[in-house]
Parts: structure tokens; C-alpha cells; sequence
């Protein structure tokens, strides 16, 4: 019995530590349908800089997987329409581009999610057939390698897969689209992959702006709209959308799916029609977005619930066609300079590189850790600097020069300035996720010197230095959510444990 209660104890806390381990996330889209984009080596590392952890990319070309290796960057790469027959019909064809275009780059290149198809009710040929079979063929590929439990395969899907959506509790499929989505909601509970939603309140306000205000769907409405079925209160169109998907799913007996929104955004420049797609719309949407999910708010229907969002799009993309819209989703120009400036961490540090600041100014600058910055981001940003980032971190390294003080501002600020210096003293190589700062008083101390752009002198000769290619940790305490992290898998053995004796 002592046992027993043992058990339902460990399962209690489990559950418990379990939610607490959860957490929302914001990616980005990487599309590439342009001719003037920066190289994959090199948007990977702006996606480092700007402290963006999630991207998704539309296919899985092996250059961009190369470039993301050992970032820390987890990707969610693309099967498009055009190779859904191949793939639905043979299985060798799913296991052949597992082995020759995956596998070689994995786990190197976090790959987490598998799209398989995308939006392919909106897509002019009839290819809606196809994507569950294709995608049973590449999990059953995953699982021939073990892998069918780290990455997750499903389908994304444009709003339009909705017949209604106002108000949320009315939510529902449209039924000419039945045939194939039944089958694939039964495949995402079975396998606990999530429901694929693309939504644009952008297009929900261009479209009908006599019925729909632009502050609703800029998250900044000081009024609510009521929903008369269920009295929920919705003050912005985003959640008013997730909630009719959820009731969408409730209605066809579909409770445990979970939701992710691979695509969001807002134009920053459009056609004359197209009035509200400007910079400071663009910067007010995105912003008040990445607050929302990142402080876990939920829906008024799921409050609270964990709900990952992906940000369309990186760059700006000059060959999309349509509307001048179309061509204007991107939170960066090619050249990598801001279109607005944006906080990805929800923290309100925002971070805007100017097309002024891509190249150094003639004023000696250095760059330093922000005493603002939180131990657990600036702790990440060190480890990329003295590692993916090639800063040479042997002098603060025990018994070298800029080792003392032994803090992390200062350790990190030492790192950062030598990234910044090496990388052009550009505003860019200062970001860190928001972490670094610069500054034009000369930072040096003692025997502890700050190289400048051009220099190579850092510190005093010491040929006792340890390899600085290592990975670099002067963190002190494990921080609060990988103790309960550590402390589920615990549990999770006693659990087992106690079923087996």
C-alpha cells in the first residue's frame, strides 16, 4: 500500500513538474524566394545574434542545414507539394531522402519538425489526397531509425480549412475537405503531433475593415467582443482565430490535439488598398505577439496552454508575386538590416540594426555584457561566443588575465567585445540576443586589455592557456526549470521502477 501511495505521490509531482517544464516559443520563417539573400552561414548567425531559437524553412536544401549546425537552432524543414506524389507512393523514396538529405546533417542540425506539404487546400491542384499517406511513409521512415519520437511529421494549413470561424465556439471544418482531414487528425492524436495553422489577422482586416477594427487585430483593442455561445471575452482577432480551431477540433471528438501557428506576421509596406501594412503596424502586431505567447496567456477557450508560434517572415522576399504586400512580410532587409526594430525574447529589449550601423563608425567602440541581462541569457550567449562564434575565451580562463573579477558580466563582456571587434564593430555583432551593449569608454583592466577593430592584442602573453574552443560555463547555480527538468526524469524512473517489481 506504502507503495502504492508512493506511486500516485511521483505521479502527482510528475504531472506537475511536468507543466511547469512547458513553455511557448516564437520561431521565425527562413522563405527564400528571392535573389538577393545573404547566405545560409550567414543567416544563421543574425538568427544567433537576434537570439531566434526556432526557424522553420520550406524544404530541407543542405546548405541551410549545414549552416545551422551546432547553432542550437531548432529547424522545421519542408516537404513541398510538388514531391507529395513520390512520397505517398513508395515508401524507399520517404527512406532514401531520410538517409541521403537528413540523416547526415542529424543531430548536428536540430531538426524537430517535418512538414509535409503546406496549405495544400489552397493549393491549384489537387494534391489533398496524397499528404496522409506521404506523411505515414516519413514517420514510418523515422521510425526505422529511431527518430519517430524526437522529430514530429504533420501538415500545415491555411484558416481557409475552416467553413466558419465567428464566433470561436462555432468553429468548424469545411466538409468538402473531410476526406482527407479526418485521416490526418486521427494520425496527428495518434502520434501526438500538433495541428499546423497558418493565420493572418493582417488579411481578416484588409479584407473586411468595416467589420473588423484595426486595433483588434493589432492586439492594442480596449474593448471586447463577446462570444454569445460560450461569454468568453476576446480583445484581439489572433485568439479569437486559435479558439475556433480548438472548437473546430472539439467538435469532431479531437481534444488532445495541440495547436502551433506555423505562420504570422504583418507586411510592413503594401498596395494602395493595402493601407495598414506599415512599419509601425508591422512593429506593433509582432511585438504585442511575441508578448502574448512568450508570457503563456493562452486563449480565453485554453488559458494558459502552450501555443509555439512561427513569425513569417525573416527577410523580405523580391520574387513572391501578387500585391506589393507580398514581397513585404520580412523583419530584415537582404543586406540583414532591421525593417523595424523587434525584441524576440518578449523582454522588451529591442534590437534594430540600421543601415547606418552595418559598418563601423570612425569612433573606437567597444562592446560589453548589459548588467540587464538575465544570468541565463547572457550565460547562453557566452557559450555561443567562445563556441559556434570562434571568440578565442582562453583569458578568462582560470589564472589568465581577464579570469577575475569570476563573474559572468565580465567574463561575457570580455567575449562579446572580442566577437564585436572581429566581426566589424558593426551594431549587429553587438546584439547578442539583446545581452550586449556598447559602449566608448575603454573597458580594459589591469593586465586584462580589450582589443579594438584591427587589433589583434587582447590580453598579456601567457602560454599556460587552456583551449578555448570548449564550450565556456561559469554558471554557478543550475537554474529553477532544469532542477524540475532533472527532477521529472526522476520521477519518471521511479515510476517505472515501481511497475516492474
Amino acid at each position: 500500500m506504502a507503495r502504492g501511495f508512493r506511486l500516485i505521490f511521483a505521479s502527482s509531482l510528475l504531472l506537475m513538474l511536468l507543466d511547469f517544464c512547458r513553455g511557448s516559443t516564437i520561431g521565425v520563417c527562413y522563405g527564400r524566394n528571392a535573389d538577393d539573400l545573404p547566405t545560409p552561414d550567414k543567416v544563421a548567425q543574425l538568427a544567433q545574434l537576434h537570439d531566434i531559437k526556432y526557424v522553420r524553412i520550406y524544404d530541407s536544401n543542405i546548405q541551410v542545414l549545414k549552416a545551422f549546425s551546432n547553432t542550437g537552432v531548432e529547424l522545421m524543414i519542408g516537404i513541398s507539394n510538388f514531391d507529395l506524389l513520390p512520397f505517398s507512393q513508395f515508401q524507399s523514396n520517404a527512406d532514401t531522402w531520410l538517409k541521403n538529405s537528413i540523416l547526415p546533417y542529424y543531430p548536428a542540425t536540430k531538426i524537430t519538425y517535418i512538414t509535409v506539404g503546406a496549405e495544400v487546400t489552397e493549393s491549384p491542384s489537387n494534391v489533398s489526397a496524397l499528404v496522409v499517406p506521404a506523411m505515414k511513409n516519413v514517420l514510418t521512415a523515422l521510425r526505422k531509425v529511431g527518430l519517430h519520437k524526437r522529430i514530429k511529421v504533420s501538415s500545415t494549413h491555411s484558416l481557409g480549412v475552416l467553413s466558419r470561424s465567428f464566433p470561436p465556439s462555432a468553429g468548424a471544418f469545411n466538409s468538402s475537405h473531410a476526406f482527407f482531414l479526418k485521416p490526418m487528425l486521427e494520425f496527428l492524436a495518434e502520434n501526438q503531433s500538433p495541428f499546423m495553422i497558418d493565420i493572418y489577422p493582417f488579411y481578416a482586416y484588409r479584407d473586411s475593415p468595416s467589420n473588423v477594427s484595426l486595433d483588434y487585430a493589432l492586439f492594442e483593442s480596449s474593448s471586447e467582443v463577446i462570444d454569445p455561445n460560450t461569454g468568453l471575452l476576446y480583445t484581439n482577432m489572433f485568439d479569437a482565430q486559435i479558439d475556433a480551431l480548438y472548437f473546430a477540433l472539439m467538435a469532431l471528438n479531437f481534444r488532445t490535439i495541440k495547436i502551433m501557428v506555423t505562420e504570422t506576421g504583418w507586411p510592413s509596406k503594401g498596395s494602395p488598398k493595402e493601407s495598414a501594412a506599415t512599419p509601425d503596424n508591422a512593429q506593433t502586431f509582432n511585438t504585442n505577439l511575441i508578448r502574448h505567447v512568450i508570457n503563456n496567456t493562452g486563449t480565453p477557450a485554453k488559458p494558459g496552454q502552450e501555443l509555439n508560434v512561427y513569425i513569417f517572415s525573416l527577410f523580405n522576399e523580391n520574387r513572391k508575386p501578387g500585391l506589393e504586400s507580398e514581397r513585404n512580410w520580412g523583419l530584415f532587409y537582404p543586406d540583414q538590416t532591421s525593417v523595424y526594430s523587434l525584441d524576440f525574447t518578449g523582454k522588451g529589449a529591442a534590437v534594430m540594426t540600421t543601415a547606418a550601423n552595418v559598418t563601423s563608425s570612425n569612433v573606437t567602440t567597444w562592446c560589453i555584457a548589459s548588467n540587464k541581462a538575465t544570468e541565463m541569457d547572457l550565460q547562453n550567449a557566452l557559450d555561443w561566443a567562445c563556441g559556434p562564434g570562434n571568440v578565442d575565451c582562453t583569458a578568462i580562463q582560470p589564472s589568465q588575465p581577464c579570469y577575475e573579477p569570476d563573474n559572468l558580466v565580465s567574463h561575457a563582456s570580455f567575449a562579446f567585445n572580442n566577437y564585436y571587434q572581429q566581426n566589424g564593430a558593426t551594431d549587429v555583432a553587438c546584439s547578442f540576443g539583446g545581452t550586449g551593449v556598447k559602449v566608448d569608454k575603454n573597458p580594459s583592466y589591469d593586465n586584462c586589455f580589450y582589443m579594438t577593430t584591427g587589433s589583434n592584442k587582447t590580453v598579456a602573453s601567457n602560454t599556460t592557456a587552456m583551449s578555448s574552443t570548449a564550450s565556456y560555463s561559469t554558471q554557478k547555480e543550475v537554474p529553477t526549470w532544469v532542477s524540475s527538468c532533472l527532477l521529472v526524469t526522476f520521477f519518471s524512473f521511479l515510476l517505472n521502477t515501481g511497475h516492474t517489481r
